[in-house]
């Protein structure tokens, strides 16, 4: 069955415009026809399309149900935008289709990236949410300073990955070790040139533990990539 998203579906009883358009004009569906709506918080409705109209397709809602994210507490990343846009949005798609809460974009001080337009992000995260049938939009912050998530309070468990030998390296464990699925947790992952040891610094005061994602030299995107896998793996273990 088709899925749409409507963020405020509950009370307009519409399609937003975009989604009307790909509704009547490229699925051809009409009056009759039953559809899936999401509206990104949770909740999927089932519903019937009232008026096949290509800019405000009206709908009639049949049922509801709450469909919470399945891997339980949240899962999150904090990660600089490499400057190859292209790689940071496919990382933002498949982080969504695995599972994820928040993803945090990170201005730190060896950022390749210092300007991030988040509208085409958003529409990614929309479309790997569709297509990977889940119900609840990940959170997406606009490019923030390293500075304001260091600072930022949180009960979640905080993890920090870096890989430049000239960085504290003694007493970083693996993550797979240390995360407890059971608890919301945030993984920090640097940009190209790595966090600058100020930075480092100033989160381990803070109280992110340090971390090693394995003993390959990860690029950016799939450092994150690899960190919302691990914890899934271990989630999911947890569960059996």
């Amino acid at each position: 069955m088709h899925r749409f998203f409507a963020p405020d579906i509950a009370t307009t009883l519409a399609l937003p415009e975009e989604e009307s358009r790909h509704c009547v004009r490229v699925l051809r569906l009409v009056e009759g026809d039953e559809i899936e709506v999401i509206d990104g918080d949770g909740t999927l409705y089932h519903c019937r399309v009232a008026l096949a109209h290509a800019k405000h397709c009206a709908i009639e809602i049949l049922s509801q149900e709450l469909c919470p994210p399945h891997w339980g507490s949240k899962i999150m990343i904090a990660v600089a935008p490499t400057k190859n846009l292209d790689r940071i949005e496919w990382m933002a798609e498949k982080c969504t289709e695995m599972g994820i809460d928040r993803i945090t974009p990170l201005l730190c001080r060896h950022s390749e990236r210092k300007v991030l337009k988040t509208e085409r992000l958003h529409k990614i995260l929309v479309a790997a949410m569709k297509q990977s049938l889940k119900a609840q939009l990940p959170q997406l912050d606009e490019l923030t300073p390293i500075k304001n998530v260091i600072d930022e309070p949180s009960e979640a468990q905080r993890f920090i990955a870096y890989c430049d030998e000239s960085l504290p390296r003694n007493e970083r464990r693996s993550l797979a070790q240390v995360y407890d699925p059971n608890r919301d947790a945030m993984v920090m992952i640097g940009p190209e040139g790595d966090f600058d040891p100020m930075e480092v610094e100033a989160a381990l005061k803070a109280g992110f533990v340090p971390v090693t994602l394995g003993d390959s030299r990860l690029r950016t995107e799939t450092a994150a990539l690899m960190a919302v896998a691990t914890m899934h793996t271990l989630k999911d273990r947890n569960k059996s």
